[in-house]
């Protein structure tokens, strides 16, 4: 039996990770050729990426007490049920942000924070309850979820027992904690198996590409291919690692673009928005957190060493500090989309349905959290300067700083949060999809090869 057929059929556990060991040896090649893609033409490679992420060392006390600051959000937010709200106080959560949540503790743990019981109560009761969520016409999960009730809603929270459809980028973030409990933490495996045995992986894969679910105005389901360059490769890399074919949203050249962005050749996605009705964002969370989780690949680097340098570069330009990613606001529209590019035009600000924002451009905590600790050169210390203020050590880290006001965007999620966990977590233990053994907690350094047993432990 193939892995992927392991995923659709499987109803116990021991099936299940028969069908995992053998599509081992697929992750083992998959990490070896460290996800290479199609090398971009020559032509237009310009520069070549001359930062490098630093190496792995121990946090200061200032970057302890960040890292504990940031973890104060999921202490604050958690249900009984192991669930977290996406924003603070707000009873509801994204396969996305539930994604988030796990490399939270995740990275809790390997930083010392959250001791071995706790961090296994944790992770275990949430899997329990993940294992028990409603499905979107029984076929993968809802794009949200009540967090105290484990019901699928709307995006106003509000109950629907068909649900609103599914996220194939949302899930591929998933994949990425569920990898690491896979490989790091076997005694979690057999839950893992269990929650995604009844997930029908097929239905989101369509000759390689991503497809999400969404229903239209007369209420029936309709399926649209998601990701756009960056944030399709970043998803596809954790379901490649499950041994499934992603082969088309992994590639970056087949809808490649550049747009000049103060001298910078700035890579974006060609589709245009106007007949793929769908943003071709640029943005900084898809690079940062490739790079936190897998250590980039040969394409990624170059594409986030550029997009990086743009706003590098419109700072020198400008004045303005900059660095941009989508976000949480504390204001109406509440979500909004501050790019390097978009829909034809740089450094646009746009809501989710493609309205301007642009009184809402930001400087965001995550973004520079997670450039910091990747490159750590004199401009990321001077993002650095500007948003460490910008938490109440009570609650966590607010989202950012609203460039024309010169005052904090005082929202408060799980998403900045996690990224600035991730982000210490990574300066402190190295990339966190490591296919090696056990880790210890707030231990970087080499780790033995996992070997699986029936009952997922290891020797």
């Amino acid at each position: 039996m193939t892995f992927t057929q392991g995923l659709l059929r499987a109803r116990s556990h021991i099936v299940f990770l028969l069908g995992l060991v053998a599509a081992f040896g697929t992750v083992i090649a998959l990490e070896r050729a460290e996800f290479k893609q199609t090398p971009v033409p020559a032509i237009v490679i310009e520069e070549t990426a001359d930062l490098a992420m630093g190496q792995p060392s121990p946090l200061s006390e200032t970057e302890m007490a960040w890292a504990r600051i940031a973890w104060t959000y999921f202490e604050n937010n958690l249900q009984e049920n192991g669930l977290v709200n996406s924003v603070d106080g707000y009873t509801a959560t994204t396969l996305w942000d539930t994604a988030s949540y796990m490399m939270a503790l995740i990275s809790a743990h390997r930083l010392g924070i959250l001791g071995e019981a706790p961090f296994h109560d944790r992770m275990g009761t949430l899997l329990e309850t993940m294992e028990k969520l409603p499905l979107f016409e029984g076929t993968l999960p809802n794009k949200s979820y009540n967090t105290v009730t484990g019901a699928m809603v709307d995006y106003d929270n509000q109950p629907t027992q068909r649900g609103i459809g599914w996220s194939a980028i949302d899930i591929g973030r998933l994949l990425t904690p569920m990898n690491i409990l896979i490989w790091n933490y076997p005694r979690h495996t057999p839950r893992v198996a269990a929650i995604l045995s009844a997930w029908d992986f097929q239905a989101l894969i369509r000759k390689g590409s991503l497809y999400g679910a969404a229903l239209d105005d007369n209420d029936q389901t309709i399926f649209l291919q998601e990701g756009r360059v960056g944030y399709e490769q970043y998803a596809a890399k954790s379901l490649a690692l499950m041994g499934l074919d992603v082969s088309r949203a992994l590639s970056y050249t087949e809808f490649l673009s550049f747009v000049d962005v103060f001298g910078i050749q700035v890579p974006h996605d060609s589709r245009d928005p106007e007949i793929y009705h769908a943003h071709n964002y640029v943005v900084s969370e898809p690079f940062i957190l490739d790079a936190l989780e897998y250590g980039w690949d040969e394409t990624s680097r170059e594409f986030a060493y550029r997009v990086f340098k743009a706003q590098e570069r419109r700072y020198l330009e400008t004045g303005t500090l900059t660095a941009v990613s989508e976000d949480n606001i504390d204001t109406a529209p509440w979500f909004v989309y501050n790019t390097v590019f978009t829909d034809g035009e740089i450094w646009n600000c746009i809501t989710e349905d493609g309205k301007d924002a642009s009184a809402f451009k930001s400087l965001s905590t995550k973004a520079a959290f997670g450039w910091h600790c990747i490159y750590d050169t004199d401009y990321t210390r001077l993002l650095m300067a500007a948003v460490e203020g910008l938490n109440n050590p009570e609650k966590g880290w607010f989202s950012g700083l609203y460039e024309k006001q010169g005052v904090p965007n005082r929202a408060i999620t799980c998403n900045t949060n996690a990224i600035v966990l991730e982000s210490l977590c990574r300066k402190h233990a190295g990339q966190l999809v490591a296919i090696h053994g056990p880790v210890d907690a707030g231990k970087p350094g080499p780790h033995r090869t996992v070997r699986l047993h029936p009952e997922g432990e290891t020797p």
